[in-house]
């Protein structure tokens, strides 16, 4: 039951010496100030760095071939040898669970010669033979026009979809693309689409808007590539995962290109899906360490309060002793000590929650500032750091706690004095 004159006793006991209370409640506010910054700043982290992974199948691979290293069916060893197309439809009929494979052919421009041309402009520009599939596995924004469609990969339609860097490249300002045409190692390409997408795993964001996508099979038919294949991106479906997979995947390309099944270094491969594990779980334990240190931050400020609610007790023997002379209960005496602390820790937790909020708040808008003004192909590797409302609630529940360990050890000692004791005490 609320009671005017026991909270207005509180009160008066903590402004009594104000000073000593804000010093006090100040390891509290600390370490719930700590606690919350740590664990917004690595959920800010952990956004910008799965941000990089936005779009993309995480759950595939990459694969190309190498050089074998050990000799096998008359093969010496060092041998080189190319993936093919059929090598597409053996991995989906001999391997349960893969759900994509595209395979990819590319013209090198990234920093290389100047390979497109339109009218007097030209430029060196990644130029990529895909299937249509590959924009589900990987991330890629049509701001305009469409992506290629399994009708441009059937009749082999020399149609390209550019990246907004591509056409500042080769387009004056507001000019029209779609519709026109580029060369492409003097061959023609109809634009049918333009491009955006973010710089992700490390990628320059300019240049991941530099790149022309053409269907896989004008690609192989105009630039002579046959039946060779690249690389490949093999996605698993979600009930299987793809570095599970992967090796029955190396083992359908050894077998259809005669490597022996112990050469490991034949097939080259980046597992994305192992990756992201790996990051997932450094950022458990980025949240745990977050967790540990502002708690131990917390505990030394509850262990503050400890202490100066026993110097309280101290000071207050003698109106301790005559209020037990009066007839108050154990409990009466317990319960005002305990009050007494959690008050203070519940308003110096609650006071470190509100500036930690504001600090968030305030860093959020920095990074929306720092944003805009660098732009979408932009990608920060800190973005949107906060704390979930069940955190506040856990904080909330801790600082109550906390008050009722501060309190505990204090009250105790202060319902074991003696009124006569209490009494006689100077």
């Amino acid at each position: 039951m609320f009671s005017r004159d026991k909270w207005n006793e509180i009160l008066q006991s903590l402004s009594s010496n104000a000073f000593r209370t804000v010093l006090t409640a100040f390891g509290v506010f600390w370490g719930i100030f700590i606690l919350v910054i740590l664990l917004s700043a690595a959920n800010g982290l952990e956004n910008g760095v799965k941000q990089g992974f936005s779009g993309i199948a995480t759950n595939s691979m990459f694969m190309w071939s190498q050089t074998t290293s050990i000799s096998y069916k008359g093969f010496s060893e060092g041998r080189r040898y190319s993936f093919k197309l059929d090598d597409v439809g053996a991995i989906k009929r001999n391997v349960d669970g893969i759900k994509y494979v595209s395979p990819r052919n590319r013209l090198g421009g990234y920093g290389g010669s100047n390979n497109v041309t339109r009218g007097l402009n030209t430029g060196g520009y990644n130029v990529y033979g895909d299937y249509p599939q590959i924009i589900k596995q990987m991330p890629l924004d049509i701001i305009r026009g469409r992506f290629i469609n399994p009708l441009d990969t059937e009749q082999k339609r020399k149609v390209a979809v550019i990246g907004q860097g591509v056409q500042d490249g080769l387009y004056d300002k507001g000019e029209e693309v779609l519709g026109t045409y580029i060369k492409i190692q003097g061959v023609n390409f109809q634009v049918v689409g333009i491009y955006t997408k973010k710089g992700n795993n490390g990628r320059n964001p300019e240049e991941a808007q530099k790149e022309i996508y053409i269907p896989f099979t004008a690609f192989s038919q105009a630039f002579n590539e046959g039946q060779n294949v690249g690389w490949m991106a093999v996605t698993a479906d979600d009930d299987h995962s793809i570095t599970n997979l992967k090796q029955s995947v190396f083992d359908v390309i050894k077998q259809r290109h005669d490597i022996h099944p112990d050469d490991e270094r034949a097939v080259g491969n980046f597992d994305l899906y192992e990756q992201f594990k790996k990051i997932s779980g450094l950022f458990i334990a980025l949240n745990a360490v977050a967790y540990i240190v502002g708690f131990l931050v917390l505990i030394s400020g509850v262990i503050g309060i400890t202490n100066i609610m026993l110097i309280v007790v101290k000071e207050r023997t003698k109106e301790i002793g005559i209020r037990r002379a009066l007839g108050a209960t154990p409990w009466s005496i317990r319960g005002q000590i305990l009050m007494e602390s959690v008050f203070l820790t519940i308003i110096a937790g609650m006071t470190g929650i509100a500036f930690a909020t504001g600090v968030i708040w305030v860093v959020n808008l920095m990074l929306e500032k720092a944003q805009a003004a660098a732009g979408p192909a932009e990608q920060s590797m800190f973005a949107n750091p906060s704390v979930s409302l069940l955190v506040v609630v856990v904080a909330l529940l801790i600082l109550v706690g906390s008050g009722l360990l501060a309190g505990l050890i204090p009250a105790q000692n202060a319902i074991k004095i003696k009124p006569v004791d209490a009494l006689g005490d100077e």
